[in-house]
């Protein structure tokens, strides 16, 4: 189901809490909301419908990827300036990303998976992630 985008910065402030299999709606409605933005928006994280759940889903060329609990556990020894917008906020913001990113998550499934991300992707990743952590961009 479509759900509204979270716009409160003190909600979207808060870490996340662990998924579970519980959450498959949540996931679900993840998807459901970054499908029906898809015109604007490439990466979402559940607390951007209202969740505290560590759920992110983002867009991976023609397909969207889901990832529960995901965790950075290695990235590259350099970083990039860009300036990235948010469809919680207004405007846009300049941030520092890595060039790549090795991530280990579950996915829809609660397999354990690990996976390498570079460029754009790499760059949705990481904005999803820090809205895990309650960092706002």
């Amino acid at each position: 189901m479509i759900q509204p985008i979270m716009h409160d910065p003190l909600f979207l402030a808060q870490k996340s809490a662990p998924a579970t299999p519980e959450d498959a709606p949540v996931a679900r409605d993840l998807l459901d909301t970054l499908t029906a933005h898809s015109d604007t928006c490439v990466g979402m994280a559940a607390n951007m419908i209202g969740s505290t759940k560590a759920i992110i889903a983002v867009r991976e060329e023609d397909h969207l990827l889901l990832m529960y609990n995901p965790k950075i556990i290695l990235h590259s020894l350099t970083s990039y300036k860009t300036e990235e917008g948010c469809l919680c906020l207004f405007g846009r913001r300049l941030c520092r990303r890595y060039d790549y990113i090795t991530v280990r998550y579950e996915d829809e499934n609660f397999h354990k998976k690990k996976k390498r991300f570079s460029g754009f992707t790499a760059e949705i990743v990481q904005h999803e992630m820090d809205h895990l952590q309650g960092i706002l961009i």
